[in-house]
Order: C-alpha cells, then structure tokens, then sequence
C-alpha cells in the first residue's frame, strides 16, 4: 500500500504534549485527558484555553496539555478561574478537579462560583477517594467502602453518607449546565465527550457556569484489575451516583439541539 493510500484512525490530539503519563494503569484521567484535547482541537480553541489544575492526580495536567496551564492551591481552583475569566472574558477557561479537592477542601469555592454563575466550566472527575495521597475516605466515597483511612468500609452513622457533588451544584440558579457521565465503557465515554463539548459550548456563549463530573475509576487504590474497577464502577458507583442531566437551562437545550 502506498503511503497516499494509508488512512489515519487514531492519532495524538494536536491539544496533548508528547510527556509520558505518571496515571496509573487502568486509571481514567487519561481518557478524561483525551476528550478535552479532542473537543478543544474540534472546537478550534486549542490556542484560546485556560485550565487550571490544583492539588491531586490532576496536579500534572500542565505536562499533558499544551496549551496554558495553571496551578491553583489545595481547592481553589474555581477562585483562580473566576479571576482569569473576569480579566480575560474572550478565554475558554476550565478547570479540572478531582473528588478531594471539590468535594472536600473546595466545597466553599466551587458552591461560591455556582451560585455567583461564573462564565467557567468545572471537570469533576469522581472516583470515589483520595487518589494522590493513599487512596483515603473521600466526600464521594460509598457507603462501606473501605479505603486507607476507612479499612473497615464507610460506616454513615460516624462518617456520614457520599455528597452528590452534581446534584447539589443543580440546585444554585447560577448553574446553567449540570449533568453526571461515566468513562467505564465506549459508549458512556463518547456521551462524556459529548457533554464536554455543550459544558464549553455554554461558556462561550456566555450562558453561565457549565459542570461535568465523569465517574472515574482508581484500580490501584481500589485493589483492583482495570478490567474489574471498570466493572465495579458499572455496578456499585452508578447506583449510588446515576448518570444524566441534573440542570439544562432553556437556552442551553435550544444550543444543543443547534438552535
């Protein structure tokens, strides 16, 4: 076959660096990496973005990505988007967080920049635990999961019961666009994408604050096989944290239909 002949499936999105992932095998910040890249480039805003990763797997972001990056202390990651955006408003600015950073040290920032409505989009990637520091008890870990800092599983009466990061976001009248998606399989990856691209949509037609949280899995922390953490994902975390959408504005709906 001829080199003119050879057709190009899959290659490296034009938004990824060529750095060697530090995630573990099996981990899904990877793909939840991908699907950015892939929208931004799509989008043609490869060279118009702003992340902003803070402290926790996702600290590293800026070697995967290329485009500008930043780094925000311990939760604070919607603070430092809100002042990038309220500076530079023509920006596409996300940022990237993690269960123990938004859920728990960011609780107070990322309800804060809800409610006010801030023109950002928030990736939540949940999966469940601490995953940089041990794989401690998370705001979203399950009831009787056991984790480093839980070895005899969640009890609720002393720790209390998982917070619905997205549920909760859904109910600030800032929010525009809240919805919950997995990356356990083909399918759900490419509905995760999809909201992705309407989550920056949002943004830059000014329609308010946009927020994904994609289930993700941890094999290591979780003592699992990837092939086993996706399948306990499937069974154990959409129960407890069902995929859909929790909030889509009017206009939101009118701009993913293409109206």
């Amino acid at each position: 076959m001829l080199d003119t002949d050879v057709k190009i499936l899959y290659e490296r999105p034009l938004g990824f660096t060529e750095t060697t992932t530090h995630y573990c095998p099996g981990c899904t910040h990877g793909v939840a990496h991908r699907l950015i890249a892939e929208v931004l480039q799509e989008m043609g805003e490869l060279n118009n973005t702003i992340g902003v990763a803070p402290v926790g797997c996702a600290v590293f972001a800026y070697n995967y990505f290329a485009f500008d990056f930043v780094e925000a202390a311990h939760g604070r990651a919607p603070a430092m988007a809100t002042g990038i955006k309220r500076t530079l408003p023509h920006k596409t600015v996300f940022t990237y967080q993690g269960d123990g950073d938004l859920a728990s040290m960011g609780m107070g920032e990322i309800v804060a920049a809800a409610a006010r409505g801030e023109q950002i989009t928030v990736i939540f990637i949940n999966n469940t635990n601490y995953g940089m520091t041990g794989g401690q008890m998370a705001p979203t870990t399950l009831p009787g999961q056991k984790t480093s800092s839980s070895p005899l599983g969640r009890d609720v009466e002393t720790q209390g019961y998982p917070i619905r990061t997205a549920e909760l976001i859904s109910s600030l009248d800032g929010a525009s666009y809240v919805v919950r998606r997995s990356l356990h399989d083909a399918r759900n990856i490419r509905q995760a994408k999809k909201a992705l691209r309407t989550a920056f949509e949002v943004q830059k037609q000014g329609m308010g604050f946009s927020f994904v949280e994609l289930l993700s899995t941890c094999p290591t922390n979780w003592g699992m096989t990837p092939v086993n953490a996706r399948l306990w994902l499937k069974d154990y975390m959409i129960p407890q944290y069902p995929i859909g959408d929790f909030k889509v504005s009017t206009a939101v709906e009118e701009l993913a239909k293409g109206g």
